[in-house]
This record gives structure tokens, C-alpha cells and sequence, in this order.
């Protein structure tokens, strides 16, 4: 039975290089893709092109594929990554010039285009926003990208005219994996159960370290060997859909059923309706079964038809941030600290700080569970010999974001005593809306280079 080898290079933006560099090199692999996509982070890539038309890809494409092309054009695989983010053709464009760079020819490279619906906003302005039920139009001066989550039609399209690396903007994470199996196996866009077990395949490997340990892993409860080390992984999907994930054995990290079992779950609202552009993919039925050391076979996945909508992610500028961060410690460190953030909420309030909604935690004391749990879990102790204070505030605009950090370093010489290590910094905020576009309404295209 015919099978292909699929390895995962990321699993988000910013990812490490050299565990992808190491499957490349050993793993024998047929693909591999770089899913490196969150929901802000194409809206952020949108306002680095309003700025620059050449930019807009993610910021480790060139870093990466310095390392990537070669390997791809020595050892034969093809590249599927959505590092194309707001500006695929960009990317495209700049992979090839580093191919020219490197002396390497013969490389066809893909930019799917499709995602991006920024142009036809105001055709959705009565559709509601997900998340809060009101009407798009509440938000629509403020609106700076709109990406629908597309799936596998540009990356087979791609395939099927020769493509070596293909480059997407917003495709659902597991359509980067569920493509080229339809492409290599001929699978049906209508036969379900099998894109089923593809999408299955996809979300194991979106996430990279993830499923050979990464987040799993928790000293003296689930310890994994050589996590610095940690390898990616490596999907064997076979034509009728089962799947084996594995590493190198070499690397470090582990595959196991409880590794597999924890990333099957991770993101997923309900396993028997998993919402993709491709398919509805139902897990519920999955079974996980290690058949050698870091060799776990999966199957069982399902499907059923899509619903013809596509989730569409809305990026739009909300709000700053404005944060101040001030260090106690020794004797007393816990008290001046608590001081030290009652001082902060007065003075806003005294000079009149508009601030949306305030933030004081104590890192390390109740930053993560407030102040009801942390009593709790810290046994109502408060002995602590190191704290670092936090102010974080949400407003409108950017001078009044300022303010709140700088209150916090005013505490050097305005007390309480022995602060130091003092942070301050402004963010701007953009946040996502989430909407659903009518598939029809979702026009794809490729465009490419050559090398």
C-alpha cells in the first residue's frame, strides 16, 4: 500500500529551525510543512504591508528558507507552509531570489491567493461577530484585515502544475497536510471519511513538538528525555488513511499514545464535529495504539460534508496596552509589593487616568489565579521573598497607555522601599473578529516563480 511521509517543520510563528533541518536531513520525507499562523498574527502582517507592499510574510520566511531550500531541492521534497501570512506573493517572490542567492535552479514556487477578503468588507458589515453577537458594522472603522480560512484547493492546484514550495496566506492548519495526501492518494474532494482521516493527519502535525512531547511534558509527572533536544515529527499516512507518528530516533522527545492523545484533543470544541473548509471531520471513534517505541498508529477518523462556510478571522485595532513591572525582594517583599500596586490604582485614579480596565498582579503570588485560589493554593502564606509587581491597563489611546507604566517607575524614588528591575512599555492591541463567509463568495488563485 502506497504511503507518504509527512514531517512537521513549525507549529507557530516564531518556531525553532533545527529540529525541522534534522527531518529534513534524516527523515526520508515526501513533505514538509511550516504551520505558522495565529489569528493576529496575519492582521499584524496586513499593517506591515499597508506599510511596505514587500512585506507582510512572516519575519522568519528568509531565516528559514536559507536553511530550507537547499535541503528541499538536494533531497526532493516538496515545501507546503502558510508563512505567506498577508503577502504570499511577496514571499514567493523572496524565496526565489534566495534560491538565485544560493546558486540552486530548477525550483517552481507556488503563492495561493484567495484568503484575503479585505476588499470586500463592507459586503459583510450586517453579519454577526461570533464572539459577541453584535454586527460586524460596530467595528468596522477600525477594521485592518480579513482573512477567511481557506483550505485545499490552491495547494493541490499548485501540486498538480509542479510546484516545489508552495507559500498560503490563511489556510486551516491541518489543510497544509490533508492537500498533498489528496494529491499523492487521488482522494475525492466528496469522499469524507477519508478526508476525515487526512484532517486527523493534519492536526497531529500542526503543532510540531506538541505531539513528540513539548506540552506534555511535566517533571516527575510526565517526564520527557532531552527536551531541550526535542524532535518534530513525522507523519506514515497510509492510502486508506491510517496514520503512524514518529521521529527521528535520535532526537529528543518521546511519541506516545498519551502524546497523540492530548494533541488529538488540543483546540478541538467537539471531536464528532471538528469544523474545517474541507470536510467535518469526526474523532470520536479515533483509536490510538503504540505498536513500537516512538511509533503510534492512529486510525479510525471520520467525515462528513462541509457546511460551505468559511471561518473568517477580522483583524481590527482595539486598544493599547500600557504595562509597568517593578521587582521586591528580601524581608517585607510580598508587603511593599501589595503597597506598591494600591499606590499605582490611586494615583490613576487621582490624576484622572482614563484607563478601560486595570490589571494589578503580584507574578509568582496571583497573577495567573487572582487573589480567591492563590489564598488557597499558597496556604495563606505570604512569606515570599522575591515578588514582582505588574500594572497592566487597557485604554483608547497611546499617551494615556504611557501614564500607567510610567507610575510604576516613579515607585523608584516615591516608594515603597528597595524596588528595582523597573519594565515599562505600550502596546497596540489588534484584536480578532470572527465572522462566516458564504464558500462561494472565495475566489482562489496561484500564481508563480521560477527558478
Amino acid at each position: 500500500m502506497k504511503k507518504v511521509r509527512i514531517g512537521s517543520g513549525a507549529g507557530y510563528a516564531g518556531d525553532r529551525i533545527e529540529p525541522a533541518v534534522e527531518i529534513m536531513k534524516k527523515g526520508k520525507l515526501d513533505y514538509i510543512i511550516f504551520e505558522c499562523l495565529a489569528e493576529r498574527t496575519i492582521a499584524i502582517g496586513q499593517q506591515q504591508k499597508l506599510k511596505d507592499p514587500s512585506k507582510g510574510y512572516n519575519e522568519l520566511l528568509e531565516y528559514r528558507m536559507k536553511h530550507v531550500v537547499p535541503l528541499c531541492k538536494k533531497n526532493k521534497m516538496k515545501v507546503i507552509t502558510n508563512m505567506g501570512s498577508a503577502n504570499p506573493v511577496a514571499a514567493a517572490k523572496k524565496v526565489s531570489e534566495i534560491a538565485k542567492e544560493l546558486g540552486i535552479e530548477g525550483l517552481k514556487i507556488a503563492a495561493v491567493l484567495g484568503d484575503d477578503i479585505f476588499g470586500n468588507i463592507d459586503k459583510y458589515m450586517d453579519y454577526k461577530i461570533l464572539e459577541t453577537g453584535e454586527k460586524l458594522e460596530a467595528i468596522k472603522e477600525q477594521i485592518v484585515s480579513a482573512n477567511a480560512y481557506i483550505g485545499t484547493q490552491g495547494i493541490i492546484e499548485a501540486l498538480n502544475n509542479g510546484a516545489d514550495i508552495i507559500i498560503t496566506g490563511r489556510v486551516a492548519d491541518p489543510s497544509l497536510t490533508l492537500a498533498p495526501l489528496m494529491f499523492e492518494f487521488g482522494w475525492d474532494k466528496n469522499n469524507y471519511e477519508l478526508l476525515g482521516k487526512g484532517t486527523l493527519a493534519g492536526h497531529l502535525l500542526e503543532c510540531a513538538g506538541q505531539v513528540t512531547g513539548g506540552y506534555y511534558a511535566d517533571p516527575g509527572y510526565k517526564d520527557v528525555p532531552e527536551l531541550w533536544n526535542l524532535g518534530f515529527p513525522i507523519a506514515e499516512i497510509s492510502e486508506n488513511g491510517e496514520i503512524v507518528i514518529t521521529k527521528l530516533e535520535d532526537a529528543g522527545g518521546i511519541v506516545t499514545e498519551d502524546t497523540c492523545k492530548e494533541q488529538i484533543i488540543y483546540e478541538i470544541h467537539d471531536p464528532e464535529n471538528y469544523f474545517t473548509p474541507d470536510v467535518i471531520a469526526d474523532f470520536s471513534k479515533v483509536t490510538i495504539k503504540e505498536i513500537q517505541k516512538d511509533r503510534v498508529l492512529v486510525k479510525g477518523a471520520r467525515g462528513k460534508a462541509q457546511t460551505g462556510l468559511f471561518k473568517t478571522s477580522v483583524g481590527y485595532k482595539d486598544c493599547y496596552i500600557g504595562e509597568g513591572e517593578m521587582s521586591y525582594g528580601g524581608s517585607g517583599a510580598y508587603e511593599r509589593a501589595v503597597l506598591a500596586g494600591e499606590i499605582i490604582k490611586k494615583r490613576l485614579e487621582y490624576i484622572n487616568s482614563p484607563i478601560e480596565e486595570l490589571r494589578v498582579d503580584l507574578i509568582g503570588v496571583n497573577s495567573l489565579y487572582k487573589d480567591s485560589l492563590s489564598n488557597y493554593l499558597n496556604e495563606g502564606k505570604n512569606d515570599f521573598k522575591e515578588v514582582r509587581l505588574r500594572v497592566a491597563g487597557r485604554t483608547l489611546k497611546k499617551e494615556d497607555a504611557a501614564i500607567i507604566g510610567n507610575e510604576v517607575e516613579a515607585l523608584y524614588t516615591n516608594g515603597p522601599a528597595g524596588g528595582g528591575g523597573a519594565r515599562k512599555g505600550v502596546k497596540e492591541i489588534v484584536s480578532v473578529a470572527s465572522i462566516f463567509v458564504p464558500s462561494e463568495d472565495i475566489n482562489i488563485k496561484v500564481v508563480y516563480e521560477e527558478v
